[in-house]
């Protein structure tokens, strides 16, 4: 299986402006930039999309998770927070710091927080932070 996404930029880095859209159109040139990114522009960022991937696959994960010990969730309410800072000339993500809220009735704590633990960990997102990445590139000179 795989999903793509696109990123469109035009100008500088502090000036340029750009769009990024998904294969799905849940995203359809949605506008980021330079001050969605480092400030409080209008638009989203790559960082923003990243926590939202991450919030969206751990939650999805522990379902799966849970539903294999015979639980089912009656909520389960994820925040990701992903932190980026400098590093020499540019930045780097961090830490991505996840918060659960959850509601599972017919398990204690100490499960629910291994089974929680396990998603973490199998997660593809949480995986893909680890990941090997390539580059194929086409230059129009």
């Amino acid at each position: 299986m795989i999903r793509s996404a696109s990123a469109h930029w035009t100008g500088g880095g502090k000036d340029g402006t750009g769009s990024i859209s998904s294969e799905s159109g849940v995203l359809k040139e949605a506008p980021y930039g330079f001050n969605a990114r480092f400030g409080d522009g209008r638009g989203t960022n790559p960082e923003e999309l990243i926590g939202a991937a991450h919030a969206g696959c751990f939650t999805m994960a522990l379902a799966f998770r849970l539903a294999k010990e015979g639980l089912t969730a009656e909520s389960l309410d994820t925040t990701a927070k992903v932190a980026m800072e400098k590093e020499g000339e540019g930045f780097r993500i961090a830490r991505v710091a996840l918060t659960l809220r959850a509601k599972v009735p017919g398990t204690d704590e100490a499960t629910f927080k291994a089974l929680a633990e396990e998603a973490k960990a199998g997660c593809p997102v949480s995986k893909l932070l680890k990941a090997e990445i390539t580059l194929e590139t086409h230059f129009e000179g």
